[in-house]
């Protein structure tokens, strides 16, 4: 086992059942023996992913319920201390991805559900996990906002709202709390996970679209050295990179130019944004 801070620590991590945030649970088990407690709210798939751990799945324990609700994050909080669990790291993972269309086409239904999944579930969790990670040693928290964080994509204006909360909200914590607590900033572009699922079969199926997205192998690769590292701002992809650095020096450019790119792609995928 490697010398790093991140040895032996305990950490909660949201949407950890699979894709990302197992990927991330598996890499901090087997290189720095965590111990991980994951939320998520499918247990068959959790139980089956835990399988994969072989002789470490004593590393992972879980929880099962809905990160939008504040009472649950209230209720685990509780839990934790009642039990005496100092946790170390909490990483925001939970969040999904709307279907590509102009903003009048989102349900009011739909815009809760992404705001409360994709923003409040990560402010609930700070809010009620910040007592008992201040007595951490070495405390750190980690929120995985996106690429569309950082610069504005057409068709995806609920998405990009709460990621750029998710900045705005770790970039000021990382001020509020400088030299006593760790904040980190994830910001990928696209990553082979479910994260298409709200999209239409041929989106999810397009040769291009899958190209253009990052291995989930690599993309957790990246994340944990980065925290390892305890890095700021930990940004990836053939996607994200071009977004984060255009979209800070010329974010009215670089949208216009996503805009432009994805109208003359003709995907089916985006014909609810430019149809």
């Amino acid at each position: 086992m490697r010398k790093s801070w991140l040895n032996n620590k305990t950490i909660v991590i949201s949407g950890a059942s699979g894709g990302l945030g197992f990927a991330i649970a598996k890499l901090l088990i087997e290189k720095f023996n965590c111990k991980i407690i994951g939320i998520a709210r499918n247990e068959k798939k959790m139980l089956a992913n835990i399988e994969t751990l072989g002789d470490k799945k004593s590393n992972f324990s879980y929880k099962l319920f809905d990160v939008s609700s504040k009472s649950n994050w209230v209720d685990f909080a509780d839990e934790l201390n009642a039990n005496n669990v100092q946790v170390d790291v909490l990483i925001n993972n939970a969040g999904f991805m709307l279907p590509f269309a102009r903003f009048e086409k989102y349900s009011d239904a739909e815009i809760e559900e992404i705001i409360k999944t994709d923003l409040c579930a990560c402010l609930y969790s700070v809010k009620e996990l910040l007592p008992n990670l201040k007595n951490s040693t070495s405390p750190a928290i980690v929120n995985v906002s996106s690429a569309a964080g950082l610069c504005a994509v057409v068709g995806q204006s609920m998405y990009c709202t709460t990621k750029f909360a998710v900045r705005g909200f770790t970039e000021t914590l990382r001020q509020e709390y400088k030299k006593k607590i760790y904040v980190g900033g994830i910001y990928p572009g696209f990553i082979k996970t479910d994260i298409l699922n709200r999209q239409s079969e041929s989106a999810k199926q397009n040769k291009l679209v899958n190209k253009l997205m990052m291995p989930l192998d690599k993309a957790s690769k990246k994340i944990v050295k980065g925290i390892a590292k305890k890095k700021k701002s930990i940004v990836m992809g053939i996607d994200g990179r071009p977004m984060s650095f255009l979209g800070r020096l010329f974010p009215n450019f670089t949208a216009n130019v996503i805009t432009k790119v994805l109208k003359s792609s003709k995907l089916e995928m985006f014909n609810e944004v430019f149809d």
